[in-house]
This record gives structure tokens, C-alpha cells and sequence, in this order.
């Protein structure tokens, strides 16, 4: 049962949250049309302004390790972890051929 149909049926915010296991502010927040169940927030991605920066980087030299990029990215500002930047490197390069060394 969803939670709207609770509310309907006359369930309290409270009342619902305990009966789905999800927080009161949650159930008030699918309630009010401010999330979809079952949807995570999309954050910004943090490799979006070193994109160029990593494009130019194997562009120069297409045998770069990713540990290297990762490496100088971190310096100036990357905050990511390596995995997630590993990820994003791998989507960004995908079907343009680009021999990135994972390590």
C-alpha cells in the first residue's frame, strides 16, 4: 500500500512513516510531490569541470595511468574518491577508444 493511499484512508505523517519503515520527513516529502519513490537525488558531478582537463591529459599521451590523473586532479580541487573518479573516466572515454590504465 502507498503511502497517499494511507493518507486518504485518513493515516497521520507519523502513522504512515512508522508503517513503511521510512523517516516523517520523507513520507512528507512524497506526499507533497517533492520526491518519487523509489528515485535518489541526483548530485552534481564533481569530474564534470575536470573533464577537459583529463581529455587534453590523454590526448597528449593516450598510455596516462588513471592513478596519475587522479593524482593531479586532487590537487586542485577534485574531491572525489578514486573508484568514482575511475567511473566517470571510463563513462567520459567511452566508445572514443581512449587507452586509460586503471591502477
Amino acid at each position: 500500500m502507498d503511502a497517499h493511499a494511507l493518507r486518504r484512508q485518513g493515516w497521520t505523517i507519523s502513522a504512515i512513516a512508522r508503517h513503511l519503515g521510512r523517516d516523517r520527513k520523507t513520507i512528507r516529502a512524497y506526499l507533497n510531490g517533492e520526491r518519487t519513490p523509489g528515485k535518489r537525488r541526483e548530485g552534481p558531478d564533481a569530474f564534470v569541470p575536470f573533464l577537459p582537463y583529463c581529455r587534453q591529459r590523454l590526448a597528449d599521451d593516450p598510455h596516462s595511468w588513471a592513478s596519475t590523473l587522479f593524482d593531479e586532479v586532487t590537487e586542485p580541487g577534485y574531491e572525489g574518491t578514486y573508484s568514482t573518479f575511475t567511473r566517470a573516466l571510463r563513462r567520459a572515454s567511452a566508445g572514443r577508444g581512449d587507452p586509460v590504465r586503471l591502477a
